[in-house]
Protein backbone atom coordinates (compact mmCIF):
# COMPACT_ATOMS: atom_id res chain seq x y z
CA UNK A 1 0.00 0.00 0.00
CA UNK A 2 1.60 3.48 -0.86
CA UNK A 3 1.84 6.22 1.57
CA UNK A 4 -0.60 8.65 1.77
CA UNK A 5 2.07 11.69 2.60
CA UNK A 6 -0.77 14.12 3.09
CA UNK A 7 -2.12 12.67 6.07
CA UNK A 8 -6.13 10.49 6.23
CA UNK A 9 -7.18 11.01 2.72
CA UNK A 10 -9.29 8.40 1.54
CA UNK A 11 -8.82 6.27 4.59
CA UNK A 12 -11.13 4.62 6.85
CA UNK A 13 -11.44 6.09 10.26
CA UNK A 14 -12.73 4.52 13.51
CA UNK A 15 -13.79 6.94 16.09
CA UNK A 16 -14.95 5.77 19.25
CA UNK A 17 -17.46 7.77 21.04
CA UNK A 18 -17.16 9.90 18.27
CA UNK A 19 -20.71 11.49 19.35
CA UNK A 20 -20.01 14.59 21.47
CA UNK A 21 -16.94 16.42 23.15
CA UNK A 22 -13.35 15.48 21.81
CA UNK A 23 -14.44 12.43 19.81
CA UNK A 24 -16.91 14.86 18.02
CA UNK A 25 -13.87 16.91 17.45
CA UNK A 26 -11.44 14.15 15.57
CA UNK A 27 -13.88 13.32 13.73
CA UNK A 28 -14.63 16.14 12.63
CA UNK A 29 -11.16 16.99 12.09
CA UNK A 30 -10.52 13.62 9.90
CA UNK A 31 -13.35 14.56 7.57
CA UNK A 32 -12.17 17.66 6.88
CA UNK A 33 -8.53 16.07 6.43
CA UNK A 34 -10.22 13.53 3.83
CA UNK A 35 -11.03 10.97 5.94
CA UNK A 36 -13.62 8.26 5.23
CA UNK A 37 -14.98 7.89 9.03
CA UNK A 38 -16.97 5.24 11.10
CA UNK A 39 -18.12 6.55 14.02
CA UNK A 40 -19.82 4.88 17.07
CA UNK A 41 -21.41 5.69 20.64
CA UNK A 42 -23.85 4.59 23.19
CA UNK A 43 -25.40 8.31 22.86
CA UNK A 44 -27.81 7.35 19.88
CA UNK A 45 -29.33 10.59 18.82
CA UNK A 46 -25.73 13.05 19.76
CA UNK A 47 -24.50 10.45 17.22
CA UNK A 48 -27.06 10.67 14.76
CA UNK A 49 -26.95 14.38 15.06
CA UNK A 50 -23.31 14.51 14.51
CA UNK A 51 -23.33 11.84 11.46
CA UNK A 52 -25.75 14.26 9.86
CA UNK A 53 -23.58 17.36 10.50
CA UNK A 54 -20.80 15.71 9.09
CA UNK A 55 -22.62 14.56 5.94
CA UNK A 56 -23.57 18.11 5.70
CA UNK A 57 -20.01 19.02 5.34
CA UNK A 58 -19.38 16.79 2.91
CA UNK A 59 -17.41 14.22 4.80
CA UNK A 60 -18.49 10.34 3.94
CA UNK A 61 -19.93 8.70 7.45
CA UNK A 62 -20.92 5.22 8.89
CA UNK A 63 -22.53 5.74 11.89
CA UNK A 64 -23.96 3.35 14.69
CA UNK A 65 -24.72 2.91 18.41
CA UNK A 66 -21.86 0.54 19.99
CA UNK A 67 -20.78 0.34 23.35
CA UNK A 68 -17.34 -0.70 23.60
CA UNK A 69 -17.09 -2.33 26.38
CA UNK A 70 -19.27 -5.30 25.11
CA UNK A 71 -16.64 -7.22 23.13
CA UNK A 72 -19.47 -8.94 20.52
CA UNK A 73 -21.08 -5.68 20.04
CA UNK A 74 -17.49 -4.02 18.82
CA UNK A 75 -16.82 -7.29 16.58
CA UNK A 76 -20.43 -6.76 14.80
CA UNK A 77 -19.55 -2.73 14.74
CA UNK A 78 -16.27 -3.38 12.92
CA UNK A 79 -17.92 -6.18 10.74
CA UNK A 80 -20.31 -3.24 9.35
CA UNK A 81 -17.24 -0.74 8.82
CA UNK A 82 -15.66 -3.25 6.38
CA UNK A 83 -19.39 -3.77 4.62
CA UNK A 84 -20.02 -0.56 4.56
CA UNK A 85 -16.14 1.41 3.77
CA UNK A 86 -13.91 -1.05 4.17
CA UNK A 87 -11.45 -2.55 6.30
CA UNK A 88 -10.48 -0.08 9.09
CA UNK A 89 -7.00 1.55 8.71
CA UNK A 90 -6.78 3.97 11.37
CA UNK A 91 -8.43 4.26 14.86
CA UNK A 92 -9.02 6.46 17.53
CA UNK A 93 -9.59 4.90 20.83
CA UNK A 94 -11.76 7.58 22.23
CA UNK A 95 -14.25 6.27 23.96
CA UNK A 96 -14.26 6.34 28.10
CA UNK A 97 -16.30 7.04 31.45
CA UNK A 98 -14.43 10.76 32.70
CA UNK A 99 -15.73 11.43 36.31
CA UNK A 100 -17.90 14.32 35.60
CA UNK A 101 -21.38 13.47 37.82
CA UNK A 102 -22.22 15.09 41.50
CA UNK A 103 -19.67 13.00 43.28
CA UNK A 104 -16.78 13.52 41.25
CA UNK A 105 -17.15 17.04 41.08
CA UNK A 106 -17.02 17.11 45.00
CA UNK A 107 -14.08 15.03 44.71
CA UNK A 108 -12.29 17.26 42.19
CA UNK A 109 -12.77 20.28 44.07
CA UNK A 110 -11.97 18.93 47.47
CA UNK A 111 -9.03 17.90 45.92
CA UNK A 112 -7.75 21.17 44.11
CA UNK A 113 -7.88 23.21 47.46
CA UNK A 114 -6.19 20.56 49.70
CA UNK A 115 -3.07 20.85 47.61
CA UNK A 116 -3.63 24.52 46.48
CA UNK A 117 -4.45 26.05 49.89
CA UNK A 118 -2.58 25.98 53.68
CA UNK A 119 -5.23 22.99 55.21
CA UNK A 120 -3.98 20.69 57.69
CA UNK A 121 -2.94 17.32 56.21
CA UNK A 122 -4.42 13.96 55.89
CA UNK A 123 -6.45 11.27 53.94
CA UNK A 124 -8.86 12.65 51.61
CA UNK A 125 -10.76 9.84 51.63
CA UNK A 126 -11.87 8.69 48.08
CA UNK A 127 -10.30 5.38 46.95
CA UNK A 128 -11.11 3.74 50.44
CA UNK A 129 -14.97 5.15 50.05
CA UNK A 130 -14.98 3.46 46.33
CA UNK A 131 -17.90 1.08 45.90
CA UNK A 132 -16.84 -2.63 43.66
CA UNK A 133 -19.38 -1.24 40.73
CA UNK A 134 -18.07 2.42 40.04
CA UNK A 135 -14.60 1.17 39.96
CA UNK A 136 -15.24 -2.00 38.24
CA UNK A 137 -17.68 0.64 35.80
CA UNK A 138 -14.64 2.51 34.64
CA UNK A 139 -12.18 -0.41 33.66
CA UNK A 140 -15.31 -1.74 31.60
CA UNK A 141 -15.00 1.04 29.01
CA UNK A 142 -11.51 2.48 29.32
CA UNK A 143 -9.85 -0.14 29.79
CA UNK A 144 -11.20 -3.86 28.03
CA UNK A 145 -13.04 -1.52 25.78
CA UNK A 146 -9.84 0.08 24.29
CA UNK A 147 -8.56 -3.36 24.36
CA UNK A 148 -11.74 -4.58 22.43
CA UNK A 149 -11.63 -2.02 19.81
CA UNK A 150 -7.82 -2.68 18.92
CA UNK A 151 -8.17 -6.03 18.40
CA UNK A 152 -10.82 -5.88 16.14
CA UNK A 153 -9.30 -3.02 13.94
CA UNK A 154 -5.65 -5.40 14.31
CA UNK A 155 -7.27 -7.93 13.10
CA UNK A 156 -8.12 -5.80 9.78
CA UNK A 157 -4.84 -4.15 10.01
CA UNK A 158 -2.83 -7.04 10.01
CA UNK A 159 -3.38 -8.80 6.73
CA UNK A 160 -2.99 -5.84 4.97
CA UNK A 161 0.31 -4.63 6.34
CA UNK A 162 -1.11 -0.56 7.18
CA UNK A 163 -2.76 0.85 10.12
CA UNK A 164 -2.42 3.84 12.59
CA UNK A 165 -3.93 3.67 16.09
CA UNK A 166 -4.45 6.35 18.68
CA UNK A 167 -5.24 5.97 21.76
CA UNK A 168 -6.81 8.72 24.17
CA UNK A 169 -5.17 8.32 27.34
CA UNK A 170 -4.48 11.46 30.00
CA UNK A 171 -2.44 12.96 31.98
CA UNK A 172 -3.88 10.98 34.97
CA UNK A 173 -2.09 7.85 33.90
CA UNK A 174 1.12 9.84 34.36
CA UNK A 175 0.91 11.79 37.22
CA UNK A 176 -1.07 12.57 40.34
CA UNK A 177 -3.17 15.58 38.96
CA UNK A 178 -6.18 12.99 39.22
CA UNK A 179 -6.22 12.18 42.66
CA UNK A 180 -9.65 12.77 43.18
CA UNK A 181 -10.57 10.00 40.55
CA UNK A 182 -8.06 6.54 41.32
CA UNK A 183 -10.23 4.74 39.42
CA UNK A 184 -10.32 6.66 36.39
CA UNK A 185 -6.66 7.71 36.85
CA UNK A 186 -5.81 3.52 37.09
CA UNK A 187 -7.57 3.06 33.93
CA UNK A 188 -5.72 5.54 31.84
CA UNK A 189 -2.29 4.70 33.39
CA UNK A 190 -3.67 0.90 31.78
CA UNK A 191 -4.08 2.52 28.71
CA UNK A 192 -0.90 3.80 28.93
CA UNK A 193 1.12 0.33 29.40
CA UNK A 194 -1.46 -1.19 26.80
CA UNK A 195 -0.40 1.45 23.90
CA UNK A 196 3.28 0.81 24.67
CA UNK A 197 3.16 -3.02 24.40
CA UNK A 198 1.17 -3.22 21.62
CA UNK A 199 3.00 -0.57 19.63
CA UNK A 200 6.06 -2.87 20.00
CA UNK A 201 4.22 -5.72 19.01
CA UNK A 202 3.08 -4.33 15.87
CA UNK A 203 5.47 -1.58 14.57
CA UNK A 204 7.02 -4.30 12.02
CA UNK A 205 3.46 -4.51 10.22
CA UNK A 206 3.73 -1.05 9.93
CA UNK A 207 0.86 -0.58 12.32
CA UNK A 208 1.51 2.78 14.43
CA UNK A 209 0.22 2.98 17.51
CA UNK A 210 0.26 6.01 19.75
CA UNK A 211 -1.70 7.78 22.91
CA UNK A 212 -2.39 11.26 23.52
CA UNK A 213 -2.44 11.56 27.21
CA UNK A 214 -4.34 15.09 27.47
CA UNK A 215 -3.88 17.70 30.77
CA UNK A 216 -6.94 19.00 30.23
CA UNK A 217 -9.77 20.01 27.54
CA UNK A 218 -11.70 22.57 27.33
CA UNK A 219 -14.72 20.30 26.87
CA UNK A 220 -19.37 21.73 27.21
CA UNK A 221 -18.35 19.21 30.60
CA UNK A 222 -15.66 20.59 32.17
CA UNK A 223 -17.06 24.16 31.23
CA UNK A 224 -19.75 23.39 33.09
CA UNK A 225 -17.78 22.27 36.01
CA UNK A 226 -15.97 25.36 35.87
CA UNK A 227 -19.10 27.75 35.64
CA UNK A 228 -20.42 25.82 38.93
CA UNK A 229 -16.62 27.38 40.67
CA UNK A 230 -16.53 30.71 42.39
CA UNK A 231 -13.93 32.84 40.93
CA UNK A 232 -11.28 31.85 43.54
CA UNK A 233 -11.67 28.52 43.28
CA UNK A 234 -11.23 28.34 39.30
CA UNK A 235 -8.25 30.34 39.80
CA UNK A 236 -6.70 27.89 42.15
CA UNK A 237 -7.47 24.95 40.02
CA UNK A 238 -5.59 27.27 36.82
CA UNK A 239 -2.70 27.12 39.39
CA UNK A 240 -2.18 23.64 38.38
CA UNK A 241 -1.11 25.05 34.55
CA UNK A 242 1.57 27.04 33.76
CA UNK A 243 -0.27 28.34 30.32
CA UNK A 244 -3.71 29.68 32.24
CA UNK A 245 -5.95 27.43 30.23
CA UNK A 246 -7.25 24.42 29.31
CA UNK A 247 -6.39 23.16 25.62
CA UNK A 248 -9.00 23.39 23.37
CA UNK A 249 -10.82 20.29 21.59
CA UNK A 250 -9.44 21.69 18.13
CA UNK A 251 -5.73 21.66 19.36
CA UNK A 252 -5.97 18.23 20.30
CA UNK A 253 -7.84 16.96 17.54
CA UNK A 254 -5.02 18.14 15.41
CA UNK A 255 -2.69 16.14 16.99
CA UNK A 256 -4.62 13.03 16.78
CA UNK A 257 -4.83 13.62 12.85
CA UNK A 258 -1.27 14.05 12.66
CA UNK A 259 -0.67 10.71 14.08
CA UNK A 260 -3.32 9.11 11.89
CA UNK A 261 -0.96 9.73 9.42
CA UNK A 262 1.42 9.04 7.31
CA UNK A 263 4.73 11.60 7.87
CA UNK A 264 5.81 10.88 11.05
CA UNK A 265 8.13 7.80 12.43
CA UNK A 266 6.23 7.44 16.06
CA UNK A 267 5.74 4.59 17.71
CA UNK A 268 5.15 3.59 21.14
CA UNK A 269 4.74 7.20 21.95
CA UNK A 270 2.38 9.10 24.35
CA UNK A 271 2.28 12.68 23.87
CA UNK A 272 0.77 14.81 26.39
CA UNK A 273 0.10 18.54 25.46
CA UNK A 274 -0.86 19.72 28.91
CA UNK A 275 0.35 23.80 28.83
CA UNK A 276 3.24 22.80 30.87
CA UNK A 277 1.56 21.26 33.90
CA UNK A 278 3.48 17.94 33.54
Amino acid sequence: MSLNRNGVEGRVCVVTGGARGLGQAIAAALGAAGGRLAICDVLEDELAQTADKLRASGVEVFAAPCDVSDSAAVDAFFARVAEELGPAQVLINNAALVPGGPEDEVRRSKHYAYITTPVPRGSLGFTSAMSDAEWLKYWGVNVHGTFYCTRAALRQMEPRGYGRVVNIASVAGLSAYSAHSPHYSATKGAVVAFTRAVATEVAGANIFVNAIAPGGVATPMFDAYLEKLDEDARNRMFQFVPAGRLGTMEEYAGLAVYLAGDGHYLAGQIISPNGGMF
